[in-house]
């Protein structure tokens, strides 16, 4: 890789790439998505003071080509605030050179700005190249079972 990658946060204005990266995401994960349906409730989210959603960028010469996104959230086990990592995608072109560590990092270096006891995420349990990247960074790992239930237009 000639082009060195830079992260930096991101805001409303940004809904247009990350939309394109959130589709891209939803599609290699096999998960239906609906934020391109309403941008105008992502772009307030990440707007909001105090945000309902951080998110960064990726960047290689104006590029856009990974994003991370997260949620402040409140444990009452732990009773202490975590970061959630909702997100962590990078472009397939652009896996393998560091972009994906760089994230993370930029992530959890917020968690810890922001008085967070701890920091949460996961993968898909068929994410095999995901799972070793994160096995990497040195986090336990927690056997959960997932569930989610719509409850239509929100």
């Amino acid at each position: 890789m000639d082009h060195v990658p830079t992260i930096r946060r991101a805001s409303g204005a940004d809904v247009t790439a990350l939309l394109a990266l959130v589709a891209e995401h939803a599609a290699y994960e096999r998960l239906p998505q609906r934020a391109g349906e309403r941008p105008a409730a992502l772009a307030d989210a990440l707007d909001h003071e105090p945000p309902w959603l951080y998110a960064w960028l990726a960047e290689v010469d104006r590029d856009v080509v990974g994003y991370a996104s997260a949620t402040r959230d409140f444990s009452t086990l732990d009773a202490a605030f975590y970061l959630h990592m909702d997100c962590l995608y990078v472009r397939e072109d652009w896996r393998g050179h560091g972009i994906g560590l760089q994230l993370w990092r930029t992530v959890r270096d917020f968690a810890s700005t922001h008085r967070c006891a701890a920091l949460q995420w996961q993968t898909p349990w068929w994410n095999l190249d995901a799972a070793r990247f994160y096995r990497r960074l040195g986090p336990s790992e927690v056997a959960k079972l997932r569930y989610r239930l719509s409850l239509g237009e929100a």
